[in-house]
C-alpha cells in the first residue's frame, strides 16, 4: 500500500488485480510446486514482485510476465538482485486462444538452455485472465510439468467438477482429459489487497503423462467441447448434428453415438471425461473423412 501511495497509483480492477498479501499463502504457494533449481517458471502477473523474488530464491530461472507499467516497474526494482529473474512487460494472451508467441519462445529458449529442466507455472493470476492462461497453457507445445495457481474459488470448483453437477463443463473436462486438478487451499476476500468480492483458491494442476496422447487432435477436441456444452442441457445428436451439419447427416450422427453406447437421449452434462475422449475422436475421424471425401 506504501508503494503505491509513493507511486501516486491504484490497482487497476480492469486487469483483476488483487495482490495477495499472506506472506505465508505466498511460501505455500511456492513449496506446493516443488521447484528445483533445474525448473523453469512462468509467473504471471507479478504485482510488485513478491512472489517473484520467493520464486528465484528456489527455481533455476523466472520468467515473468506483467502487462501493467506500473507493475513492471515496482517487479523490476524488487527483483534488481535476482540474476536469474526475467521480467517481460508484455501481454502473455496473444489472443483469447492463444498464448503470446515472444513468451513461449522465451520459455523454449530457456528449456533448451537447460536440457534436464522442467516448466512450471507459479502465479497468483490475475482473475481476468486466469481461464484463458491455464487453458491455454494445457493447449500448447510447451512441455509444462505443473502449475500452482491463485484463482477464484469458483473457477477452481469448476476445473475440479464432475459429471452430473451443475459447473461440470468444457473447462473440467478439457483438463481432466490431461491433467489432475486440486484444490490445494481456498482463500478468503482479506488475504488479498484490494479485497475481492468472492473467495479464492489455491490449485495445484499437474500434468499426467500419457492421458493427454489419447486425445486424437486437441484443437478439435478444444472446439468439440466448447460447442457442445455451449448447449449443455439439450440433447446431445441434435446439438452435435448442428455442429457438423456440413460433414455428418443426422443417421451418421446417430451411428457415431450408438457405436459407442449412447442413444439419442444423451446430455452432455451426464457423460464422464475418457467418454468424451473416445466420442470427441470418433467425430474428428468422421468429419475429416467427410472432408476428405469432398475435396477428392
Amino acid at each position: 500500500m506504501e508503494l503505491f501511495q509513493q507511486h501516486g497509483f491504484n490497482p487497476r480492477s480492469d486487469l483483476g488485480q488483487n495482490f495477495l498479501i499472506d506472506i505465508n499463502l505466498i511460501e505455500f504457494a511456492v513449496r506446493s510446486a516443488e521447484l528445483t533449481v533445474d525448473d523453469v517458471v512462468l509467473e504471471v502477473g507479478p504485482g510488485t514482485g513478491g512472489m517473484t523474488t520467493f520464486l528465484s530464491e528456489q527455481a533455476g530461472r523466472v520468467v515473468s510476465v506483467e502487462v501493467d507499467r506500473n507493475m513492471f516497474a515496482l517487479a523490476t526494482a524488487a527483483t534488481e538482485h535476482c540474476e536469474n529473474v526475467t521480467l517481460v512487460n508484455c501481454d502473455i494472451l496473444k489472443n483469447k486462444n492463444t498464448l503470446a508467441p515472444e513468451i513461449t519462445e522465451l520459455l523454449m529458449t530457456e528449456l533448451n538452455a537447460r536440457p534436464h529442466s522442467q516448466l512450471k507455472m507459479v502465479a497468483n493470476l490475475p482473475y481476468s485472465v486466469a481461464t484463458p492462461v491455464i487453458t491455454n497453457l494445457v493447449a500448447s507445445q510447451l512441455p509444462w510439468q505443473r502449475m500452482v495457481c491463485t484463482i477464484q474459488l469458483e473457477l477452481g470448483e469448476k476445473m475440479v467438477a464432475e459429471p452430473g453437477a451443475s459447473n461440470y463443463g468444457a473447462l473440467a473436462v478439457w483438463l481432466q482429459s490431461q491433467c489432475s486438478v486440486k484444490i490445494i487451499r481456498r482463500l478468503t476476500p482479506n488475504v488479498f489487497w484490494p479485497r475481492p468480492k468472492v473467495n479464492s483458491a489455491i490449485v495445484s494442476i499437474w500434468r499426467h503423462d500419457g492421458r493427454g496422447d489419447k486425445i486424437l487432435d486437441k484443437k478439435f477436441f478444444q472446439d468439440f467441447l466448447r460447442r457442445l456444452f455451449h448447449h449443455r442441457r439439450k440433447l446431445m445428436r441434435r446439438v452435435l448434428a448442428g455442429m457438423y451439419s456440413k460433414q455428418l447427416s443426422k443417421p451418421d450422427v446417430d451411428k457415431l453415438m450408438e457405436g459407442l453406447g449412447h442413444n439419442t437421449e444423451t446430455r452432455a452434462e451426464t457423460l464422464d471425461v475418457p467418454t468424451f475422449v473416445k466420442l470427441g475422436n470418433k467425430f474428428c475421424e468422421a468429419v475429416r473423412a467427410a472432408e476428405a471425401g469432398e475435396e477428392s
